[in-house]
């Protein structure tokens, strides 16, 4: 999304509707490294949009993160009219601000644009790395028979929602005229503990090693998530289908059907992180 090479290259072909999903991801990454991720997440964004407008694309779909724009100190459940600037990191500043831009877009140069709010997404195709998602790296530490780390207490509770469920409210933006001009939560509608995931990645994977805790990183200042659905229910028809068990089994056969390749990619370099170097002063 930086290079104006690839975007010119792209928008030549006849576009009807722009699903915008790259992002520099996420939080530790972005506090590591704010200038990328503002170069990719706005200024990449801000692209887009530009490139956009003069073909008069007839939708544009932004992937937004409702575990980043709701502040710290959110009223659950999570309702998209909840507004806070009590931000923790440079992604969900940026995540914020590209949502304000597509906001402008559509104001100044009535374009049709739609702010999709992610919640924890998890399933298939994920590979683990040490800026990824907790399930993913959960699952591979498992197999490789390494304790769990769980930062807190393990009874902070997010909302995980299944990719291809994701996938589903993506479509239905795109193709609901309703969905113009909207915020909406995608996810599933329910709390899940991460003490209760990790127990069961160890279960489901045979892992004797057990959980460690660790402090609760600085940034991560939201014990709870939990989103209503009810707009996206209402307008877009928005039905997430996989229940939380389910996905997940899908995600650990994934694991297990391409565990070399998985086990290759995986990237946990050590000390890149800044979390990581403040652990070891």
């Amino acid at each position: 999304v930086r290079s104006d090479i690839d975007l010119k290259r792209v928008f030549k072909e006849d576009i009807s509707i722009v699903f915008h999903l790259a992002a520099f991801f996420a939080n530790q990454n972005s506090i590591d490294y704010p200038e990328t991720s503002a170069e990719v997440d706005v200024i990449g964004l801000i692209k887009l949009l530009e490139y956009s407008r003069p073909v008069r694309v007839e939708k544009f779909i932004y992937a937004s993160s409702g575990c980043a724009i709701y502040g710290s100190y959110p009223e659950l459940p999570l309702k998209e009219d909840f507004v806070s600037m009590h931000l923790t990191t440079p992604y969900q500043i940026n995540k914020m601000t590209g949502e304000m831009y597509c906001n402008f877009y559509a104001h100044h140069y009535d374009m049709q644009t739609v702010n999709c709010r992610f919640f924890n997404s998890y399933g298939p195709g994920e590979v683990p790395g040490q800026y990824r998602n907790v399930i993913p790296n959960f699952i591979y530490w498992a197999m490789k028979g390494q304790a769990l780390p769980i930062t807190g207490t393990g009874e902070e509770t997010r909302d995980f929602a299944y990719v291809l469920d994701l996938v589903q409210g993506l479509i239905k933006s795109g193709f609901y005229q309703e969905a113009v001009g909207e915020n909406f939560n995608l996810a599933a509608g329910r709390e899940i503990s991460i003490l209760d995931m990790a127990k069961l990645v160890n279960e489901t994977t045979g892992n004797k090693a057990d959980l460690i805790y660790k402090p609760r990183r600085k940034w991560d200042t939201k014990p709870r998530l939990l989103a209503s659905i009810e707009k996206a229910q209402k307008l877009i028809n928005y039905h997430p289908m996989v229940e939380f068990k389910d996905g997940f089994i899908k995600n650990i056969e994934w694991f297990k059907d391409n565990w070399e390749i998985i086990e290759s990619m995986a990237d946990f370099p050590p000390g890149m992180s800044s979390a990581v170097r403040d652990e070891e002063k």
